[in-house]
């Protein structure tokens, strides 16, 4: 009898340890199962952080593309600026200079000889300021007809003179460097 109880205390000893080992592997199991969990979600958030950086990334691109244009614009405007600064102060002379152009065609006598003098004096100041802003009159006379720069407003037939060239300037033209800011109004040969 004592034997049998040895037995039976070895069995249940057995399926005592037996149990225990179910039980720690489950448990083993379990933990395995949290970090597996655990595993997944951090590389989910990884690939979410990676998603993110390269949206972010990809933003800053063309944010500094960006920029950079509107730098290169900027700087281009403002040498336009600079380049035609004087563009507005000779659009409002033209009509000043041209006063004084038609003030010096009258007749000099002995009376109006210091009159004529003064305007002239004036006239050649106001032309060196023009020049000096880079504003000059426009060829005309001998020129070939170019409608950039010249508005026909009559036509000639003249066979001393070539076809399509200007003879005769009736107002002046004027260019700002490379723009034209008013054209000659002139007569123009067939």
């Amino acid at each position: 009898m004592a034997e049998e109880k040895d037995t039976e205390v070895c069995e249940e000893e057995e399926q005592h340890e037996s149990v225990s080992e179910v039980i720690e592997e489950m448990e083993d199991n379990k933990e395995q199962e949290v970090i597996d969990t655990e595993e997944n979600e951090l590389q989910a958030e990884i690939t979410n952080l990676s998603e993110k950086n390269e949206t972010l990334q990809n933003k800053l691109l063309r944010l500094q593309a960006e920029f950079d244009n509107y730098k290169k614009r900027t700087t281009k405007e403002k040498s336009a600026a600079s380049k035609y600064k004087a563009e507005d102060f000779a659009i409002e002379m033209l009509p000043i200079v041209d006063n004084f152009e038609r003030a010096m065609q009258t007749e000099i006598t002995e009376e109006n000889k210091g009159f004529y003098d003064g305007v002239e004096m004036v006239y050649n100041q106001l032309l060196q300021v023009f020049e000096s802003q880079g504003i000059a009159p426009i060829k005309t006379i001998g020129e070939e007809f170019d409608p950039n720069m010249h508005h026909a407003v009559m036509q000639s037939e003249d066979e001393d003179q070539p076809s399509n060239t200007v003879v005769e300037e009736l107002q002046k033209g004027y260019m700002l460097k490379d723009k034209v800011i008013r054209p000659a109004m002139v007569k123009v040969n067939k």
